[in-house]
């Protein structure tokens, strides 16, 4: 059964960029443990994130629009999925690891709090050693999944996660194709989820942003993809025109839909539960389940409330608060 490994790292070997990362050269995992016999490292590592708790937990997790009324909207998990394809898309156009790729796509949110960025301003405002969710999605994979004891991945995955957003670049190409990825995705569906509410329409894009990217979301994505593929070597990038048309685009959606009152609306009421659970566990940690009050006893129990909020899905944190602040009627 080996040779069905073998077969793949020859593939790689033999098809692959220079600038790709061969499974060959991983700098391996946290814990050594013997090789799968059909998978190689980075199957093995997309794998179990696909089937770890917090990538499930992913589908009722704010993307955007906070708790929206129409199924069409993108939850954290949607977001996800485009992530891996764009960049899948990206790393086959340049011969990239694609497995490598996709792992680090697939894994790169799965710290992300409830209620997306409000949740993740919440906890940063409340954690002594403040939060981002890049570094929380690390910690995930690290030390809270798998009971407590991580997915054991290699260090190529790891470092991608961590590095998919701001700060350092990744190590791998790899990794830096996930960062694009993450931002060509994010920036299209939340257009497309905005001309759903009602915040925005296509014409209100600016026309030189059409003019250069496309009139439409595949056409924006198509543009951008094939910039990356056209002008990436050993470092990301695009041509200048698409590049400065994709900054201004960034810039108009920040004004008009990531500070707008229809979409965020409700974020103030979200940050105060979250601070307010956040408090009510680290000052009693005795009430948090019991994989966190060991985390509590090891790390402390600010350590601990933080952890557990994080994972907790949009539902689960309204639920969760009404439970310790809502009072409830009497019944016999």
């Amino acid at each position: 059964m080996d040779e069905i490994r073998l077969r793949t790292l020859r593939r790689e070997e033999q098809t692959l960029s220079p600038h790709a990362m061969l499974c060959k050269n991983s700098k391996g995992r946290l814990t050594e443990e013997p090789e799968c016999p059909v998978r190689t490292l980075f199957q093995r590592d997309r794998d179990r994130i696909i089937h770890c708790n917090a990538f499930r937990r992913l589908k009722h997790k704010t993307q955007v629009f906070l708790s929206p009324d129409s199924d069409h909207y993108r939850t954290r998990l949607t977001h996800t999925l485009e992530v891996s394809q764009i960049a899948r898309t990206i790393a086959g156009g340049l011969a990239l690891n694609e497995d490598l790729t996709e792992a680090i796509a697939l894994g790169h949110d799965l710290g992300h709090t409830p209620f997306g960025h409000a949740g993740e301003r919440a906890l940063d405002s409340v954690f002594p050693d403040g939060f981002k969710h890049y570094e929380q999605s690390l910690r995930v994979v690290d030390r809270l999944e798998n009971g407590g004891k991580g997915l054991n991945l290699t260090a190529e995955v790891r470092d991608g996660i961590l590095c998919h957003t701001r700060g350092k670049e990744a190590d791998t190409l790899e990794g830096r194709v996930v960062k694009l990825a993450d931002r060509i995705a994010y920036i299209n569906h939340d257009i497309d989820d905005a001309i759903r509410g009602g915040v925005l329409h296509e014409k209100s894009i600016p026309a030189e942003v059409r003019a250069i990217l496309g009139e439409t979301k595949s056409r924006r994505i198509n543009t951008l993809v094939i910039s990356a593929i056209r002008n990436t070597d050993a470092e990301v990038h695009l041509d200048a025109d698409v590049q400065a048309a994709f900054d201004l685009l960034h810039e108009f959606m920040f004004e008009r839909v990531y500070t707008n009152p229809v979409c965020k609306g409700e974020e103030k009421k979200a940050i105060s539960m979250i601070c307010q659970l956040y408090e009510f566990f680290a000052d009693h940690p005795d009430e948090l389940p019991n994989e966190f009050i060991s985390i509590a006893w090891q790390e402390g129990a600010a350590r601990a409330a933080c952890d557990y909020i994080a994972g907790m899905t949009d539902g689960f944190a309204l639920r969760t608060f009404e439970r310790y602040f809502i009072p409830s009627g009497w019944s016999k």
